[in-house]
């Protein structure tokens, strides 16, 4: 994998380029929808591929592990085969998901043990292990297993497991270089930054990731409920450090406006589970603004979604037959909320690409976040 900017922001760090993977281009910056048992919830790929155009997509490895399981991945050849997708797949390495069981398991040196969500079973995630189910699962793009810390944490705290995570990425590091991926395509492992919403923390483990030489790093820990200044404050801190010429990814992010601010700082690659989760929910962004189809004052308002070409989904159908569904339990209705988000997060993120060629995007940015954060 190789990472080529192609072009910068004069008035900001923001920029645009091209990871090159064996299963094809990705232009940055780029948003992945998450497919998190490898599927995107409600999603064909038919509509991943021609609608929404997406080039990579996000697979959980945690979710994977337990179900269908390694056997029936690795039978089939990997999560490509499985699936169907033929382009590239992140895999989140559990850490996160971990992180949410609080209660289900216990972290220790040697890893995570914790208990299934589905049927109570105990399993442990050690780095060494991550690292092996990520080699069956065969994603392209694969991230060590790291702590995420809640918010709020204190600084200890957040230190103490910010070198365990280093202390795990040493492991995960080595059991990569020692192990082939098994299915004629290279993967590529990303290391994490950790330490809370604590900057010397923060450039600490910047600094640390960046000596391992990964083709790519990854911001994890935010958007766990910090405020979004505090996230912004972070995510600069960390670009100060990290290399300048390898893809940043800032996982879990986000709005929409988040994206904007974070391409700003210098991310290259995000990744959230809003566009599909709050669609199937009511909730649908577009370029006026946020909209809860739920809301009655929609009952009776025939015109599209959204009709400013931001979602060709979003011309097709008006807001009162897409709350007629919504409301009725349909299933199609979740499934063009949904679509209909993806399309406009793939829209803006384009826009944001052609405005950092341009020399515009400060600009541009400031002039639509008003419209896309406001509720309608």
């Amino acid at each position: 994998m190789f990472f080529k900017i192609k072009a910068k922001d004069s008035n900001s760090n923001a920029r645009t380029g091209k990871i090159s993977t064996g299963r094809g281009e990705i232009s940055t910056p780029v948003f992945m929808p998450v497919g998190t048992a490898g599927s995107v919830k409600g999603v064909s790929r038919y509509e991943l591929e021609h609608r929404i155009k997406a080039e990579i997509i996000l697979a959980n490895t945690y979710h994977l592990f337990l179900r269908p399981g390694l056997d029936v991945l690795k039978a089939a050849g990997g999560i490509h085969r499985f699936t169907g997708w033929d382009r590239p797949i992140l895999t989140d390495s559990g850490g996160y998901q971990v992180f949410s069981l609080a209660e289900n398991r216990k972290l220790t040196e040697q890893g995570a043990l914790f208990r299934s969500h589905i049927d109570g079973t105990q399993h442990i995630f050690t780095p060494e292990k991550v690292v092996d189910i990520q080699r069956t699962i065969g994603a392209d793009i694969i991230m060590a297993f790291d702590e995420c810390t809640p918010w709020p944490c204190d600084r200890d705290y957040a230190a103490k497991s910010a070198n365990l995570t280093h202390r795990w990425l040493e492991r995960c590091w080595q059991r990569f270089c020692e192990t082939p991926p098994l299915y004629g395509h290279d993967q590529y492992l990303f290391p994490i930054v950790q330490g809370s919403v604590y900057s010397d923390l923060r450039k600490e483990s910047a600094r640390y990731i960046s000596n391992l030489g990964a083709e790519g790093n990854a911001i994890g820990g935010l958007s766990v409920g910090e405020p979004a200044d505090v996230m912004y404050e972070m995510v600069a801190e960390v670009n100060e450090v990290l290399p300048e010429d390898k893809p940043r990814y800032l996982m879990g992010v986000g709005t929409p406006v988040n994206i904007l601010e974070c391409i700003a700082l210098g991310i290259d690659m995000f990744d959230c589970v809003m566009p599909t989760r709050n669609g199937r929910n009511g909730m649908l962004f577009t370029s006026e603004g946020i909209i809860n189809i739920k809301n009655l004052k929609w009952k009776n308002d025939f015109s599209a979604i959204d009709s400013s070409g931001t979602s060709e989904t979003g011309t097709q159908y008006s807001k009162a037959y897409l709350r007629h569904l919504i409301v009725s339990g349909e299933m199609l209705g979740p499934v063009i909320a949904s679509i209909h988000n993806l399309e406009f997060y793939m829209w803006l993120i384009n826009r944001a690409r052609e405005h950092i060629i341009d020399g515009t995007f400060k600009s541009w940015k400031k002039s639509i976040i008003p419209f896309i954060g406001r509720k309608l």
